[in-house]
């Protein structure tokens, strides 16, 4: 029996030894078969990369390094609220960096306090933050270097930003793949380059909005008297068009049919807009046509527009001053928009918070077309589309509200035109360009890429006093923008000037997600407790009516003291008083018992029911092993 039993132990110690070496050759086995083997399990798929992220890194014609800076120390101790989202930053950038077949680098950084790697985040421009008055500085952004001199950076991760985080991180890598500035061709017929003024004989200063431009892009004048748009144009800024010849449309039309980006802006009241007014006649500026337009192309890319209607908004109508000693007057034809008024989930617009505009038109989707309409700029509901000619001259602007009768519809004023399109002239070039062989053969009559164009129904967004104040300082114009305006061309013009790959990016689900049944609860709790607060508010009012109606009853009202029946009405609130209180306590420990029961479930189902299943499945995997075993000896019993 002893050697029986030592033999079974052998057995099954040599067993254990066999399992565990099993396991490790598994583990081992996994490690170099499944290298690089990854599963999104994720609700909203955060770690799975966009193809439009995808073909940005694929694009590339160099490596690039990127170099995550993130104080773990400092944050674990001052800030422990940013730890999960820098795990979700640094799991991202782990994610491209093992997409990308060596292109991309990734360094992982913790900077101590006054060390070289501190140094050099300053030196990439990331900013520290300071989460603590006597803190140490907490950094938390990514700057990256490509093979030559190029850098960027991006200078602190913000949870505002959480959604876009992909398109920012792929918006780093292709600048870094790309060496030089995307090229912006302007089209402008109301001088934000600067216009000649003829009784100086100098030009003017360009606008603040030009300036800014050229910081970050080349800008190339265009004239709009021409027959092509070159091929080394990314962007076409078109700014009030009037009355354009038909080749320059036809220009425009084979520029975005070989699928160049373009932002375009009428306007159906342009304030900027000098053309065909006299000094010597006031009457003239009555009578000039302030509007543009882009007809034919604007129809053919599935867009309508009535350069003939201005949209009057009493929701967003900003308050002005005719002059320096009149007082503050609505103007519902000057527009601040404000971060609810503008799409959250396009890129260009989601961090912006307010925007000015100046008699705006609308824009909406043309029937039957075949591009995707998205808005980007609202006006509020309070919203009626006006005659343009009520602006001209316009002395008194409380005289737009007479006869104002709200829609109830929040017009588009900006929007973004995506998808396949057909030339605006399918058979060739207009007549007058057509050469006498024929039409050429370059000519495009559908497009050859998806177009991206953004339109906005208003110019006078671009002007000084919209959004910035201009003051010298020390010999130099200082510009200090107290709108959004600027940001928003530059992020359109960075967004469009981006390939078709990053454009493509579009922002993503936030990585914060919350316990929607305990809101749920909370919810449901918050309205019990509402009712009856509003219950017991209702209650001492009428027992301080009653008591009021009782104290005026009485002959002597200068007394102090209450009479038989005040005191009963006041002991009777009282009561009522602790009822309801003791209800409202219910309620509240009623909503902390339900969660509790509810994180009791949650437990009981993670923590016992995987050791459940496996139990489960144990049994069932022995039931049929101790089948398999006796079923031989029941057929070997049966054949004897």
């Amino acid at each position: 029996m002893n050697g029986n039993r030592w033999r079974s132990v052998s057995v099954g110690i040599g067993g254990l030894v066999l399992l565990a070496v099993l396991f490790l050759a598994v583990v081992m086995a996994s490690n170099v078969g499944l290298r690089g083997v990854r599963a999104d399990l994720t609700q909203n798929k955060l770690y799975t990369l966009s193809k439009g992220t995808q073909q940005v890194i694929s694009d590339l014609k160099e490596p690039v390094n990127l170099y995550f800076y993130f104080s773990r120390e400092v944050a674990a101790k001052q800030s422990p609220l940013v730890m999960p989202y820098a795990v979700r930053v640094r799991e991202f950038l782990e994610e491209i960096s093992a997409r990308a077949a060596g292109k991309v680098h990734l360094q992982v950084i913790d900077p101590q306090p006054f060390s070289d790697d501190e140094d050099r985040a300053a030196e990439f421009g990331l900013q520290a933050v300071h989460p603590a008055a006597m803190g140490d500085a907490l950094y938390f952004g990514l700057a990256g270097t490509n093979s030559t001199d190029g850098r960027t950076s991006i200078p602190a991760f913000t949870p505002d930003r959480e959604e876009f985080l992909e398109y920012d991180v792929a918006k780093l890598i292709q600048e870094l793949g790309t060496s030089k500035k995307p090229v912006i061709g302007l089209m402008d017929s109301i001088g934000i380059q600067g216009q000649f003024n003829p009784q100086t004989r100098q030009m003017g200063e360009p606008w603040p909005i030009y300036t800014q431009m050229q910081q970050l892009f080349n800008v190339r004048t265009l004239t709009f008297d021409l027959d092509h748009i070159d091929k080394d144009v990314d962007v076409l800024m078109v700014v009030h068009p009037k009355n354009l010849p038909p080749k320059t449309l036809y220009a425009i039309d084979q520029f975005v049919m070989r699928g160049g980006r373009m932002l375009l802006m009428v306007d159906p009241n342009a304030g900027a807009d000098v053309s065909g007014q006299d000094a010597s006649n006031p009457l003239s500026a009555a009578m000039a046509n302030h509007s543009s337009d882009l007809q034919p192309l604007l129809a053919t890319w599935g867009v309508d527009y009535d350069a003939t209607k201005v949209i009057g908004d009493l929701g967003r109508g900003l308050e002005v001053r005719s002059s320096a000693s009149s007082a503050p007057v609505r103007h519902i034809g000057i527009l601040g928009l404000r971060h609810a008024d503008m799409e959250q989930k396009d890129v260009v617009t989601a961090s912006l918070e307010s925007i000015n505009l100046a008699t705006v038109g609308s824009l909406s989707a043309r029937a039957g077309a075949k591009t995707s309409f998205e808005p980007l700029l609202f006006s509020s509901a309070s919203s009626e589309p006006l005659p343009a000619q009520r602006f001209n001259a316009l002395v008194d602007p409380a005289a737009l509200r007479d006869g104002f009768k709200s829609t109830g519809v929040r017009y588009a004023i900006a929007a973004r035109i995506t998808g396949p399109v057909d030339s605006a002239y399918p058979d060739g070039p207009p007549a007058q360009l057509k050469p006498a062989a024929g039409p050429p053969t370059s000519h495009l009559a559908k497009s050859t890429a998806p177009a991206n164009i953004v339109v906005i129904a208003d110019t006078d967004f671009l002007m000084d006093y919209m959004w910035v104040q201009t003051r010298e300082v020390l010999g130099q114009r200082i510009a200090q923008p107290f709108a959004n305006n600027g940001d928003l061309i530059d992020n359109l013009l960075d967004n469009l000037s981006g390939s078709s790959a990053l454009i493509s990016v579009r922002g993503r689900a936030s990585f914060s997600r919350p316990f929607e049944r305990i809101e749920a609860l909370k919810r449901q709790a918050d309205d019990r407790l509402r009712a009856k607060a509003l219950e017991l508010q209702a209650q001492l009012q009428q027992t301080e009516r009653n008591l009021t109606e009782l104290q005026s009853k009485r002959n002597d009202q200068n007394s102090l003291m209450l009479s038989p029946e005040q005191e009963v009405e006041l002991k009777s609130f009282t009561a009522e008083k602790a009822r309801v209180r003791k209800e409202l306590r219910e309620t509240e420990r009623g909503l902390d018992v339900d969660i509790n029961r509810l994180g009791s479930r949650l437990k009981a189902i993670n923590i016992g029911l995987p050791p459940l299943l496996v139990a489960i499945a144990g049994v069932i995997i022995l039931s049929l092993r101790r089948r398999r075993r006796t079923m031989p000896k029941a057929a070997v019993s049966g054949t004897t």
